[in-house]
């Protein structure tokens, strides 16, 4: 008849069973105890709780040695049963640690996927030289997609907030500025551009569903809200381009146009009473946080 009691209180820890296999193979309490790395009485006291745990006396001691008594020897033999088995599971767990760690899928919205992630990943090469990496760049909604779509590990977006489905955490702060080529209107005013000016202008814009497109509708939509844009384009190099082309205004992230800024080929046109920061965030699915290369890529972010 089977007990109630769970099977972990019914069956010795490998520790000890490793410890009895130890004392069958050197016929010595305090040889199986420095194999194992604890001391003579440490392994005496688990000997004898095993035997308690049991029911039956596993070792006979005397002054020439330890020996296994019957029971003792009947229960090794199904003590290197479960060891072997709990070796073959060890190594089946490293295999599939093994598989995930050697690549890593990241997905990130356009800012970060261009000015910090080349950074992270290279620092990610030299700490895990073999791991694969893929990146996969779209705006802030297709990243939150393939997250939940299971194409991606991890994953960066620009957004208000956290996309639903998704859990996140702060890894860096940024500013979206108002730039025009040197040549424009806006770059002759001595003072600021009002928002309902900024807001009622056409505008050279990211698409619908970026982190970009998102702040500037939040942040400008107690001013009348977006005109209909001048340009809608998929990329923030597409958008820098057509700025300094001087087809019009355009909002950027300033961490894509501080070149252009220090070169003057494009000027930042201030503008009053509205803030236009945002936080970046990464992302994975929700529940547990990242393991493996997604993890360090993580823990790389926040250095």
């Amino acid at each position: 008849m089977s007990s109630d009691a769970p099977l972990s209180h019914r069956v010795p820890d490998l520790g000890a069973l490793e410890l009895l296999l130890a004392v069958a193979r050197h016929g010595s309490l305090g040889r199986a105890a420095k194999e194992t790395g604890i001391t003579q009485p440490a392994a005496s006291s688990r000997i004898r709780s095993m035997e308690r745990q049991l029911g039956v006396a596993l070792v006979d001691r005397s002054p020439r040695g330890s020996r296994l008594t019957d029971a003792g020897a009947l229960v090794t033999d199904w003590a290197r049963r479960i060891v072997e088995a709990a070796e073959a599971f060890d190594a089946g767990a490293q295999a599939l640690r093994d598989r995930r760690d050697s690549r890593l899928r990241v997905a990130a919205s356009m800012t970060i996927a261009e000015y910090l992630l080349p950074g992270w990943l290279i620092a990610l090469r030299q700490a895990r030289p073999g791991t694969a990496v893929s990146l996969l760049a779209g705006n802030s909604s297709a990243v939150a997609a393939r997250l939940l779509g299971g194409e991606a590990d991890l994953g960066f977006v620009e957004g208000l907030a956290v996309p639903e489905g998704l859990d996140g955490v702060v890894v860096a702060h940024d500013r979206l500025t108002v730039v025009t080529a040197p040549g424009h209107r806006w770059a002759r005013r001595r003072g600021p551009v009002a928002p309902a000016e900024v807001a009622a202008t056409p505008l050279i814009l990211r698409e619908r569903g970026s982190g970009t497109r998102q702040v500037l509708d939040s942040a400008l939509a107690a001013h009348g809200g977006l005109a209909e844009p001048l340009l809608e384009l998929a990329s923030t190099t597409a958008v820098k381009a057509a700025a300094v082309s001087g087809a019009g205004p355009a909002v950027l992230s300033e961490l894509a146009v501080a070149e252009e800024l220090a070169s003057r080929r494009l000027v930042e046109i201030p503008v009053e009473g509205v803030r236009l920061t945002r936080d970046l965030r990464a992302v994975w699915p929700t529940g547990p946080r990242p393991t493996g290369p997604a993890r360090d890529l993580l823990a790389l972010t926040r250095t």
